[in-house]
This record gives C-alpha cells, sequence and structure tokens, in this order.
C-alpha cells in the first residue's frame, strides 16, 4: 500500500508541476487515523507559499485511487492526509503471504548488485570478547538483510596478522612454554596475559617438547596465530556466523599495495617526514590535526594498511561496501575515506557502521564473569551462560549507536520478560493451535478459507501488522539499522496475544471462521519464522 500510494502521490505531484523530494510516509499509531498518512502538504507549504490543508485539497482532488487498495481518505488539520485500506487489499495482501511463504517480504532492490559486509575483523591475538560479538551480530544480520533484498554478499573477516601485537603475541607464547618447561621468564612489557596461553603453550609442548629459549619466535608466533584462529572460528560457528572470505594483512604488504599508497600519497604531497615518522596531510583536507602513518620505528600505524585494504575493496568491483566497526574506530575511518578520496578512487559506496561498547550487568551490577581469562568476558563464556539465540537477540534489540547493557538475569528468564522467549513462544503458541485444531478435525486451508470474515478490530490489527514486514526489511536495508526488526517481531506477537485473547480460533460450531483464523495465524507464523531466520534465531514448534 505504501509504494502504491507513493507512486500515486509522486505522479500527481509532477502533474500539477510540483517539487516532488522525498515523499514520508508513516503508519498512524491510532487506527482512526488510517492505515497510512502523508506529511506531504505541510513539506511543500513553504516552496508552494500555500496554507498545507489548501495543498493537500488541491494535490487529492485531481488523484483517481484504486478502490481495491483504498477505500478513503481524509484530510485533517494541520495538513495531513490519512488513507484507510479497503477490505479487499487486505485480504489480497494475507493471500499473498500465505502464497509466497519463506520469500514474502524479499525485494529485488540489490538484484544485479555485489556487496561486501566486513566484521569481527579481531587480531588473533585472543578469543572474541562480549564488545567482539556484538559487531559478529551485528555484521551477520545485516549480511542477512542484504540478501533479502537480493544482493550478491560476501562476508569478510579481515585479520591483522602482522606488526608488533603479533610479535608481542609470539613472545608472550614464548615466555609461557618455557614457563611450562621450569623457566622463570617474565612476560614481555605490554605482552599477553590471559591464561588461554597457557593452553595453547601446553599444546605446543604437547606437539614440540623440545624447543627452547634459543627458538626463533616466529614459530610461537606462527602456532598462536593457527591455534588463536581455531578458537574464534569455533566461537563464530557457535552462533551461526560463517564468512565467505578471511583477508590476511600480510599480503597487503607481500605483494607492495602498502608501497603503493605511500607512493601515491607522496605523489600527491600529502606525506612529510617529523620526529622520524611519516605524516599524512589530513589537516589539508578539513581535519583537526595530521596522522601518523608511518612511526619512527618504520612500523605502519593501522591506519596505512586499512587505506591499503579498502582500496583493495575497491577494485574487486563490489556495489556496497558496509564496515561493521567498534567505536575505537570512529576517529580512523574518516582518514581512510580520505585518502581513497584523494587517491581519486570512487567511495561513496562504502558505507560504516559504528557501534558502541557493551556492558555485562547481573543484578544491576557490571560483571566480571571470568577471572580465567585475564581482563576480559570471552563470547564463548556468554553463550554458555544465556545461549546463542539470546545473545544474538540482545545484540540487535537496540541501535548500534547506543551503548548496551546486557541484563544476565533478563537473558536467562524463561518467561515472556524475556523478548527471546517472547517471541520464540509466539511462533510455538501457533504450532501447538495447529495441533489441537487438526485434532478436533480443523486445519487451515488458505486457498479455500473465506478471509472476508476476518473482520474484527484486533483480527485487522494483527493482520496490518503482518503486512508492515516488508517496509520493515527495506527500512533496516537503507538505513543499515538492525534494531527496528526485533522491534516489529516483538509488536506482531504482542498483536497475535492480543487477538488470541479475544477471539476463539477452534471453534467447530463455526467452522468457516475457524479456517479463516487458521490462515491468519499461519500468516502470522510465517512472518515469525521469515524475521527470526533473518536475526539468526531459532524459530521452535514447540516449548
Amino acid at each position: 500500500m505504501f509504494d502504491y500510494i507513493e507512486k500515486q502521490i509522486t505522479a500527481r505531484l509532477n502533474e500539477l508541476g510540483w517539487p516532488i523530494g522525498q515523499i514520508q510516509l508513516s503508519r498512524p499509531k491510532k487506527i482512526e487515523n488510517g492505515d497510512c498518512a502523508s506529511n506531504i502538504a505541510m513539506a511543500l507549504a513553504k516552496e508552494l507559499k500555500r496554507a498545507p490543508l489548501e495543498i493537500a485539497r488541491e494535490l487529492m482532488d485531481g488523484m483517481v485511487l484504486d478502490s481495491g487498495v483504498v477505500e478513503k481518505y481524509e484530510i485533517v488539520n494541520p495538513g495531513f492526509i490519512n488513507f484507510f485500506q479497503s477490505a479487499d487489499y487486505l485480504t489480497a495482501q494475507l493471500k499473498n503471504i500465505l502464497k509466497l511463504r519463506e520469500d514474502f517480504g524479499k525485494n529485488a532492490s540489490g538484484e544485479g548488485q555485489t556487496a561486501q559486509v566486513e566484521f569481527v575483523s579481531a587480531n588473533p591475538t585472543g578469543p572474541l570478547t562480549v564488545g567482539h560479538g556484538r559487531q559478529t551480530v551485528l555484521g551477520d544480520t545485516l549480511a542477512n538483510i542484504l540478501t533479502w533484498s537480493g544482493y550478491d554478499v560476501t562476508r569478510e573477516y579481515y585479520f591483522n596478522n602482522a606488526g608488533r601485537q603479533m610479535k608481542l603475541l609470539g613472545e608472550s607464547l614464548k615466555a609461557r612454554y618455557l614457563e611450562l618447561k621450569g623457566d622463570t621468564i617474565l612476560l614481555p612489557d605490554g605482552g599477553y596475559e590471559g591464561e588461554y596461553l597457557i593452553d595453547i603453550a601446553r599444546d605446543l609442548q604437547q606437539e614440540q617438547p623440545d624447543l627452547n629459549s634459543e627458538t626463533d619466535v616466529e614459530l610461537f608466533k606462527s602456532f598462536a596465530e593457527k591455534s588463536i584462529f581455531s578458537i574464534i572460528k569455533s566461537s563464530l560457528e557457535r552462533i551461526g556466523v560463517k564468512h565467505d572470505v578471511f583477508y590476511n594483512e600480510r599480503s597487503l604488504y607481500e605483494t607492495g599495495k602498502i608501497d603503493e599508497v605511500l607512493s601515491i600519497l607522496s605523489d600527491k604531497g600529502l606525506l612529510y617526514k617529523k620526529d622520524g615518522a611519516t605524516w599524512f596531510k589530513t589537516s589539508d583536507l578539513g581535519t583537526e590535526q595530521d596522522r601518523v602513518l608511518v612511526k619512527s620505528s618504520g612500523e605502519p600505524t593501522y591506519r596505512l594498511p586499512d587505506i591499503a585494504y579498502h582500496r583493495e575493496k575497491i577494485f574487486r568491483g563490489f556495489d556496497l561496501v558496509v564496515d561493521v566497526f567498534g567505536a575505537d574506530h570512529i576517529d580512523a575511518y574518516p582518514d581512510v575515506l580520505f585518502a581513497l578520496k584523494v587517491m581519486g578512487l570512487k567511495h561513496d559506496h562504502i558505507k560504516v557502521v559504528i557501534h558502541q561498547f557493551v556492558t555485562l550487568l547481573r543484578s544491576g551490577e557490571v560483571v566480571k564473569m571470568s577471572t580465567r581469562k585475564a581482563n576480559f568476558v570471552t563470547l564463548d563464556e556468554l553463550i554458555d551462560e544465556v545461549g546463542a539465540d539470546v545473545v544474538r537477540y540482545f545484540y540487535v534489540m537496540r541501535s548500534a549507536s547506543s551503548h548496551l547493557n546486557f541484563d544476565l538475569d533478563l537473558a536467562k528468564r524463561q518467561t515472556e520478560e524475556n523478548p527471546v522467549f517472547y517471541l520464540q513462544y509466539a511462533h510455538a503458541r501457533i504450532f501447538s493451535i495447529f495441533r489441537r485444531a487438526k485434532e478436533r478435525g480443523l486445519e487451515a486451508d488458505a486457498e479455500n478459507a473465506d478471509l472476508s470474515l476476518l473482520n474484527e478490530e484486533l483480527t485487522v490489527a494483527l493482520i496490518n501488522e503482518t503486512l508492515g514486514f516488508p517496509e520493515v526489511i527495506e527500512h533496516c536495508r537503507r538505513t543499515l539499522e538492525i534494531h527496528p526488526l526485533p522491534t516489529y517481531l516483538y509488536g506482531l506477537a504482542t498483536a497475535l496475544h492480543k487477538f488470541y485473547s479475544e477471539h476463539k480460533v477452534i471453534d467447530t460450531e463455526n467452522v468457516e471462521l475457524s479456517r479463516a483464523r487458521l490462515a491468519l495465524l499461519e500468516a502470522v507464523q510465517i512472518i515469525l519464522k521469515n524475521g527470526l531466520s533473518i536475526l539468526g534465531i531459532n524459530a521452535p514448534e514447540q516449548m
């Protein structure tokens, strides 16, 4: 209906020779205000220098609306146009859900286009933490939404296995290995203290028991990287995430891509030396201060390989590139985009999603779940405590730009207070109704059900909720925000429970109405399952 009304308004604006701009449509909060509202008259008032009510009347006077879609419209102060959908439209759309089933909500906005979503990208220096977990689920769910929108999506993990941190990792493992052999060894300054390295050291000792202090640290670094990356992949698998590409940062050095970036920026006069370091003159591009690309030690800062990596992303020809970063990248990614711009590369198709931090709470207090893993809580520990479904839902139920308080007490609760339980229970409840209906000789028969019987207020409200699913998916795709989807699904479950509390679904004395209501519940079940699948959450048939 929204698409239809938008097209009709656009056609009428063209006919009148009025500016089109961005037509904003919304679903009124009160049912008496219709099913779709437009503020177009108020948006045009300043430019046309006319009263909004006058604009609305002239706009609608010449508009021919299909009665099979829009039953009527109303113009109300201060200039809103409210549209009311017809009963035939509701019935047709409900049948469409039952026909399309698992394809309902999909669209072709990205058809024929490729998208790359880079997420997680944690250095292989330790297990994934709770903070990494939020990025993991955000990225994977965004990839799901883009796939639903027709894109050919590549999920990519960029791992930093070069530089000082990896050397420190190797030195830290070497110290732990020698410590297990009885040597008194201090960890290197700034080294990794987590006891996970002791486990890795034991594994190495099992495989190669004769290493000593003279053994090249490169061997320890390589073993640590391989072991930790295996741990990371296992954690990702537990939460239902599988990447298509693991892009190795070291390859940017080995293939000369880092030197190419430095050469291009130097040729453009944007690099200079100061205190032995190489600086990028980002102040020439509007930033407050210049940035170091290569330290005085000769070691690149992470901005330099990031620039080279994104240059390669552009060369790989993706139509859309989405980077999911933590808040610690908020100052760095603009410099990467600056560099791409001055190198003359198209970069407006690169979108960056920044997520804020996660705090774990128990009984309202900040908690630390483990003392064994140094100073962080692992994603595996969180999954162990509350389960993968809950972890995935809680990570996306708030805007990525908002700090997330992860309430462990709520997450573990098997009651309707827990939004994951609430949604999964709604899905399972429908299957329970289907089973009981079948026992009484009634089954959902969408093709033959008389859906025109579904005309009560709460029933119509539930149907309207189901029809909002494609709009939510499109909004998530356009804005790269995920939280509207779990919010929508929660509202759909609420509408279902309200409907069921007021209306008897299984009524052998009113078979036709029962079949119609069963068909409606089947449509709700389809959408709940589709939405949960996008979120990567199970949709159980019984609980």
